[in-house]
This record gives C-alpha cells, sequence and structure tokens, in this order.
C-alpha cells in the first residue's frame, strides 16, 4: 500500500485540474472526482502523461452519500487508501438572499459543504481503519471571512464559511491520530468558476485596482500551496488556513 496516494476532488477543470496535475508530476497515484465524465477522464490522462502511476477517473456527485462512499472504495480497491486528500469541487451562484430560491441555497450547501464533509468523513474513516496518518486540505474563499462589496454571494459564502468552521472541528477531532486537517483559500483565481461572478466586467482591470498584487493567481500557485499543506513540510499545521489571495482579504475592501 503506497502511502502518497492522493484524492482529488472537484479535478475536471481549474484548481482541482491544476492540484491533480501538480501530484501527478511528483509521481503520486491519482483518484479523480467530477461529474463530468469527459473532463475528468482527459485530465487523468494527462496526469499519467505527467508520470502519475495510476489516475483513476471516478464520475461523482459528492453531494451524494453513497457516490462519495464508492469513489473512495473503488480508490481504496484499485490505488490504495488515500492519504492526501483535497477537497476542492465547489458551485457557486451570483443571487442576493430574497432572490435565491431554497432549491438554489440547498445545492449550493449540498455540494459545497456536505460534499466537502462527505469526502472527508469518508477519507478520514479509511485512515483510521488503517491506523493510517494522513493530510486533507479544504478549499474556502476569502468569502468565509470577508463581505464581498460586489454582495450577491449569500449562499456561497455561508457554505465556505461552513468549510472553515468544519476545517478547525476535523483538525482537534482526529489531531492525536495523526490526521492532519487544513484550509486553503484562494483568492481570485483564472478559472471558470470565477467567470460566474465577472458581472460582465473586465477581470484584469478589476484585478489590478482591487487585488494588492495586481492579477489574478493561477490555478498552479493555488497547487503549490495544497502541495505544501499537504505533505511533510507542514507537519505542524493543522486547524489552520493558507491564504493565497494576493493580499486581497487583507485589503479589506474589494470589489471581487
Amino acid at each position: 500500500m503506497r502511502d502518497d496516494v492522493t484524492l482529488v476532488t472537484g479535478a475536471g477543470s481549474g484548481i482541482g485540474r491544476a492540484v491533480a496535475l501538480h501530484q501527478a508530476a511528483a509521481g503520486r497515484p491519482l483518484a479523480l472526482l467530477d461529474t463530468d465524465e469527459p473532463a475528468i477522464r482527459r485530465v487523468a490522462a494527462e496526469a499519467e502523461d505527467l508520470g502519475a502511476p495510476g489516475a483513476l477517473p471516478i464520475t461523482a456527485d459528492i453531494s451524494s452519500e453513497s457516490a462519495v462512499t464508492d469513489a473512495l472504495a473503488q480508490c481504496r480497491a484499485s490505488l490504495g487508501v488515500p492519504t492526501r486528500v483535497v477537497a476542492n469541487a465547489g458551485i457557486e451562484i451570483v443571487r442576493k438572499a430574497h432572490e435565491t430560491t431554497l432549491a438554489e441555497w440547498a445545492r449550493v450547501i449540498d455540494v459545497n459543504l456536505t460534499g466537502t464533509f462527505l469526502t472527508c468523513r469518508e477519507a478520514i474513516r479509511l485512515l483510521l481503519e488503517e491506523g493510517l496518518t494522513g493530510s486533507l486540505v479544504c478549499v474556502s474563499s476569502p468569502s468565509a471571512f470577508v463581505g464581498f462589496a460586489a454582495g450577491s454571494n449569500s449562499a456561497y459564502g455561508s457554505s465556505k464559511g461552513g468549510i472553515s468552521a468544519l476545517v478547525r472541528a476535523l483538525a482537534i477531532d482526529y489531531a492525536q491520530a495523526g490526521v492532519r486537517v487544513n484550509g486553503v483559500v484562494p483568492g481570485a483565481t483564472a478559472t471558470p468558476l470565477l467567470d460566474v461572478t465577472a458581472h460582465g466586467q473586465d477581470l484584469a482591470e478589476r484585478a489590478r485596482t482591487q487585488i494588492p498584487l495586481g492579477r489574478l493567481a493561477r490555478p498552479e500557485e493555488i497547487a503549490e500551496a495544497v502541495d505544501w499543506l499537504l505533505g511533510p513540510r507542514s507537519s505542524y499545521v493543522t486547524g489552520t488556513h493558507l491564504h493565497v489571495d494576493g493580499g486581497l482579504t487583507a485589503r479589506g475592501a474589494n470589489d471581487f
């Protein structure tokens, strides 16, 4: 059983894809989850081309308990228990609260927060069963910590705030078992999800004026931070958040 099997949710595009390919280049076997089957198969092929000794594409909706349980079982059977887990999958809607239907609210919470919980819960169960240590990274957001001036963020911000609270709770519960749990907080990153919040504006110009570093993040920069949190160089880090946001949160007032 290898001790570096990596599982990534939402691996079909954006930050999840970048994380997967970064891990692949380091020679780690991968279980890749996404709802988009063609996309996840393409990323699996890219990962193997980069050196992953195995890349298992799993089509799964992480808001489904049975789908997550089945996905972790597939990973265990094919590659081994994942000791590096990245709960990245997420969706966003741009609605003010009074415009948000209950179904829209529930879908965002189900995918972002419940999906992260299920991913972490099932991974931790396997680690405990095998007596293994591990590292889990959950993808949060600046909206978990500050309100966005652009608004229309109630469902997404609430889901990410929940993820950040979950990170702290899990870190405390499983520290004695050698399971670390941390959050990464990407700022405005050049991914398809950011287009959802663009409001028809030029993102490069908004980044230049609103982000202290003056640009959007590249997905690969988030992947570097995730790799650090997953690995032994962060061995004394748990229950915390690494902000990779170009100074966005530090600035406070922003339009992203």
